[in-house]
């Protein structure tokens, strides 16, 4: 499943903002405060409301009313064109939050003609597959509260088997917030399937590719090897005390260093090779200035990690402050964001003019975002 397009409406900074046609790799590049953060956090905030509920959601952010736009009126709105290979043509996704009294609601929630909701009562298709060739079949629904999306109740029944889709989607979205002292730390012997958040659990998802994965393992330590000089491997051992301590070995050196000795730029990359590589593909991934901590010439092969990654199938979203980095990527791969008048707007560099002349003559963009030439993205 991927995104074409995303419409925000009274969401923070974005007052009313479409972005459309959006590529498979998209990086965002803004000054500070312009919005990037917050564009990330539109996903993070669904992922929420799909775990919990509206309510949550919006409290984890300050409220409704942190949340919504300064001096906006009218519902914060989310609306989300989705293409799949399963689906005849793209669906809809629509979200309209609103206050009522003190207490969020979910003023409407639609998927195209599968499923319309307002307020906790609605329908929903169950001949969802024939919408589009045969008479509309509904079921009528009322859920248990109005800040619950309904895609989360139905997502549960077999027989919806798109909203199933989309309900799955969602929940492995991975929006990262990686911290090296985090990933650092030593961990209890447990179980850890898959990179978290933070990356605190760095160990034990090594081991578990290790032990479980080896192929995968050794293609992760390949690249390590490619990109950083002396790395001879990388090991996660468990201790008599049952902890989980990483170790990376220099071809110079007899003994491994432990994580918490090894350079911020080491432990990220291979951090960033583990989340990529390893068996659990995120549809969409999320990840905020990658590029620190890490020695500029990397960042080319990095910008290609993402993209073979979203070309596997997933959709790849990064922020970024690093004109090497932009130095990596393609026209088409990178949209600008300028605060106007407290509210965000958005620039694609293949719809710059200018930009697309100079990198059809062979410039690179970061360079011309360093010269200037992105008009509107400098602080005023």
């Amino acid at each position: 499943m991927k995104i074409e397009s995303i419409r925000l409406k009274n969401f923070k900074a974005f007052k009313d903002t479409l972005m459309s046609d959006m590529p498979k790799l998209c990086v965002i590049v803004g000054a500070n405060g312009t919005g990037k953060t917050t564009f990330f956090d539109v996903f993070d905030f669904l992922k929420d409301a799909y775990k919990d509920n509206i309510s949550q959601a919006l409290n984890k952010r300050g409220g409704f009313r942190e949340v919504k736009s300064r001096n906006s009126d009218g519902p914060i709105e989310i609306e989300m064109k989705l293409s799949d290979s399963s689906f005849k043509q793209p669906l809809t996704y629509f979200i309209a939050i609103e206050d009522e009294n003190g207490t969020p609601i979910i003023k409407r929630e639609k998927l195209g003609q599968i499923l319309d909701f307002s307020r906790g009562k609605g329908f929903v298709v169950t001949n969802e597959l024939e919408v589009l060739e045969a008479k509309i079949e509904k079921e009528e629904q009322t859920l248990a509260r109005p800040d619950i999306l309904a895609i989360k109740g139905l997502a549960q029944f077999q027989k919806f088997s798109v909203i199933m889709k989309l309900g799955s989607w969602i929940e492995t979205w991975h929006i990262s917030d990686f911290h090296i002292n985090s990933a650092k730390q030593v961990q209890e012997n447990g179980a850890a399937e898959h990179l978290s958040r933070e990356g605190e659990n760095l160990s034990l998802v090594t081991h578990r590719l290790y032990e479980r994965y080896p192929a995968i393992f050794n293609e992760i330590l390949e690249k390590l090897r490619q990109r950083v000089p002396g790395i001879h491997s990388v090991a996660a051992k468990v201790t008599e005390e049952g902890r989980v301590l990483l170790k990376f070995k220099d071809e110079h050196f007899k003994d491994p260093f432990l994580a918490r000795h090894v350079s911020d730029g080491t432990l990220k990359m291979f951090a960033y090779l583990v989340l990529l590589y390893d068996t659990l593909k995120h549809p969409l991934l999320c990840l905020e200035e990658p590029e620190n901590q890490l020695y500029p010439k990397l960042l080319w092969e990095l910008a290609e990690e993402f993209r073979l990654y979203a070309n596997r199938g997933g959709q790849v979203f990064i922020s970024t402050h690093s004109p090497d980095f932009i130095n990596a990527l393609e026209l088409d791969e990178v949209i600008w964001l300028i605060k106007n008048e407290g509210y965000t707007t958005i620039k694609r560099a293949r719809d710059d003019k200018q930009v697309a002349a100079f990198m059809a003559e062979g410039d690179q963009m970061g360079y011309l975002w360093k010269q200037g030439f992105f008009n509107g993205v400098d602080p005023q």
